[in-house]
């Protein structure tokens, strides 16, 4: 049998679209929400929001909001990120959808997470000047790629309460980059420019939450393509300088 013609075809799609109607179905509301990380003094940290408004108003949440009818996810991700942290440029990676029916008591709301990366002092930064933002310490309670719900601290060692289901959010966000320790330049993010191998094994052991041996990961560390060294040393330390090393490519997290 012969085919239609093309632009007989397309007629016949616009006319579908011009009489479609999407109010037949019932239709989620859709938002995204970022969980930015940091390591230091031997903890991961993030930042967190008190709720000024229901639901769960006076708990904590990651940065998020909806997202808009035409709006890319990416995009969204971004924008809400620098609205509600003031954190921009970062490079954010999408993690996981989170859609449990109840997670949202407003109504049906499907989540797609992201986590992003930066250093301590940008994470710092973030929540700096204002009593909305929080700089948070997580508390991972289980081993490896184990996987669950993590806990957040505030700096006095508070538990904080965390809205919606962002405690699951924090967790699958440190699962994820404890499974791309071994493939990925995790600690570009979150070192300076110009590092040791000492610092960068602190980050390693920060995020694994175990101590490494020294000589292995050394090892492990030059034999990667990861590094180079830069022919220069550590500057006014009071121990013998440490060779200071970078990344060759930007981490993709």
């Amino acid at each position: 049998m012969a085919r239609r013609p093309r632009r007989a075809r397309r007629d016949d799609e616009a006319r579908f679209l011009a009489s479609y109607d999407a109010s037949r179905f019932e239709r989620p509301s859709v938002a995204v929400d970022v969980a930015l990380l940091s390591a230091a003094e031997g903890a991961l940290w993030t930042v967190l929001l008190r709720r000024s408004e229901h639901p769960h108003r006076g708990r904590y949440a990651l940065p998020g909001g909806f997202v808009g009818i035409r709006e890319p996810l990416d995009v969204a991700a971004a924008r809400v990120l620098a609205r509600k942290s003031r954190a921009e440029g970062v490079f954010l990676e999408q993690l996981y959808t989170f859609g449990d029916p109840g997670r949202d008591p407003r109504t049906r709301v499907i989540s797609v997470a992201y986590v992003g990366l930066v250093n301590r002092a940008r994470l710092l930064a973030a929540s700096a000047g204002t009593d909305e933002l929080i700089h948070a310490r997580l508390d991972v309670p289980w081993e490896g790629e184990t996987g669950g719900p993590v806990e957040a601290r505030s700096s006095d060692g508070t538990t904080l309460a965390l809205a919606f289901d962002h405690a699951d959010i924090l967790g699958m966000a440190v699962k994820r980059i404890r499974g791309k320790l071994d493939y990925a330049p995790i600690g570009f993010q979150l070192l300076p420019a110009r590092f040791t191998l000492f610092e960068l094994q602190q980050v390693h052991e920060t995020i694994l939450a175990r101590p490494l041996n020294k000589d292995s990961f050394r090892r492990r560390m030059l034999a990667s393509g990861q590094l180079e060294a830069t022919g220069e040393s550590q500057r006014d330390v009071d121990h013998r300088p440490a060779e200071l090393y970078r990344f060759t490519r930007r981490s993709a997290i």
